[in-house]
């Protein structure tokens, strides 16, 4: 399921609806999602808004019925969402909500500023005044996906950015595994990012391109480095218990 494509929303419920087990719970639409990609889509986003916590479980017969499809097209968008690491199908047990956990945060977090520290040395080498000027239009993405307070849009902005310098090196096998990463740091950022520290993310962007466009390559990648650990030490693993959660749980169980 490609990132861009999941910036399309439905409207979502009041929470009093969500009691009513014949009405939808993901959607307000008189006629629900109904193609598997975007079933995976719908579900994409309310686990974005964090109504499907990480660990929740999605029974197959479950969603059939709240989608009204048949358990089929439930199955190819659990694959599509396992493709994408927003879950894990684990055999003879089913789907659940992908729960990164604290330590496989910083494994990432590590082998992102390992590589990424390498790369920035290349972007400045190589980046165009047409690449900086793409990487502008993205970084005005990013404030307009953070001003609507869409975390999943605002969560796959941020990490793309990293793909787009990446895209630029052109080295492909870097560019693969960064990709990678850069989706599992999604969810997690996605689940465990505030607001708050997404506007810092953003900034230090701007910051990060600043300095790579004056040329001063040890000073990008310090700010690079710096990025990315702030990022990883300002995850939130520990949120607050939300009513809406029991309630999206309650159907899907």
């Amino acid at each position: 399921m490609d990132g861009k494509n999941t910036r399309v929303q439905f409207g979502v419920l009041p929470e009093t609806a969500l009691h009513d087990k014949t009405v939808h719970p993901m959607t307000e639409a008189a006629h629900p999602p109904d193609s598997s990609e975007a079933i995976a889509r719908d579900i994409t986003i309310a686990i974005a808004e964090q109504r499907l916590p990480p660990g929740a479980k999605l029974r197959e017969e479950a969603l059939a019925r709240v989608y009204r499809v048949s358990r089929t097209k439930i199955r190819a968008a659990l694959v599509m969402l396992a493709k994408d690491k927003l879950i894990d199908l684990i055999p003879d047990k089913g789907a659940f909500v992908s729960k990164p956990t604290v330590e496989e945060t910083r494994n990432i977090f590590f082998v992102r500023r390992t590589l990424e520290a390498a790369m920035v040395r290349e972007f400045v080498a190589r980046a165009t005044a047409a690449d900086y000027a793409t990487l502008e239009a993205h970084l005005r993405e990013e404030r307009r996906a953070i001003e609507e307070n869409n975390p999943q849009v605002r969560s796959t902005l941020l990490s793309d950015f990293h793909i787009l310098l990446a895209n630029i090196v052109g080295n492909d096998v870097l560019t693969d595994i960064l990709v990678k990463l850069a989706g599992r740091s999604s969810l997690i950022t996605m689940l465990y990012q505030s607001t708050r520290d997404a506007i810092c993310s953003t900034e230090e962007h701007c910051a990060f391109i600043a300095a790579a466009k004056a040329g001063k390559v040890e000073e990008a990648v310090e700010l690079m480095l710096h990025h990315l650990h702030h990022v990883e030490e300002a995850l939130e693993f520990d949120t607050p218990s939300d009513p809406k959660r029991d309630l999206a749980k309650e159907l899907l169980l």
